[in-house]
């Protein structure tokens, strides 16, 4: 795929969809923080409402220490792999509370470092709650990603590099939202909704979706 091929992709999902953001609710970067760790092989529409009952009762490091281990689960038990995450979330606001005085730090190293908290998480972190220029590469982004060639790669780190790379700067901020949304909304796993995506004719995927019968698809750059 050509530079100008993914200026015109990014523009045209910046224009319909100025001011993305994550659909994780948060209001802090702690908040954040929790509901990423949280959000691993989970929906965001679970973890918002296990955090809807959580965060009004303890929304801080300290405040999570001091409901404890049990109590904790019993807000989360409805996410997947509740048990271990309970633990990752206790151990991570003791890190938190004893080394940096309850706030969530800003370094990739130091986020890197809690428990529960990989790559992905940190990207999302660094990017939506500091505004950092970084790259979180989940399935939704490694599909798009391979499927229309705006940066393929073998495995995530590949294409977070290339996207890195290849994305205009002036995109770098909010690619990462748009395209989690393509993916989860049109760019869709097991039968994409080619037919209805604003970036069809750029995209370079062969296989396209045809439009279901007696449906019009959507024009080109989102007409």
């Amino acid at each position: 795929m050509n530079p100008a091929k993914r200026q015109e992709i990014f523009t045209r999902l910046r224009h319909a969809n100025p001011n993305p953001t994550t659909e994780l609710d948060y209001t802090t970067p702690f908040e954040l923080l929790i509901a990423v760790l949280l959000s691993a092989q989970a929906t965001d529409v679970g973890v918002n409402k296990a955090t809807r009952k959580l965060y009004p009762v303890a929304n801080t490091p300290q405040a999570i220490l001091d409901l404890g281990l049990d109590e904790l689960k019993t807000y989360i038990a409805t996410i997947g792999l509740y048990n271990t995450k309970a633990k990752n979330v206790i151990a991570t606001c003791e890190i938190l509370v004893n080394q940096y005085g309850g706030e969530v730090p800003r370094s990739r190293e130091a986020l890197e470092s809690l428990p529960g908290v990989g790559r992905k998480t940190a990207n999302v972190v660094l990017n939506t709650a500091f505004g950092e220029l970084a790259m979180a590469v989940d399935t939704h982004i490694f599909r798009v990603s391979n499927r229309t060639k705006i940066a393929p790669g073998k495995n995530v780190d590949e294409v977070e590099h290339k996207l890195m790379k290849f994305v205009p700067k002036e995109f770098l901020q909010d690619a990462h939202h748009w395209l989690i949304l393509h993916g989860r909304y049109t760019c869709v796993a097991r039968k994409p909704k080619c037919w209805n995506c604003i970036i069809a004719d750029l995209c370079e995927y062969k296989d396209k979706t045809p439009a279901p019968a007696g449906l019009v698809p959507a024009a080109a750059g989102g007409a």
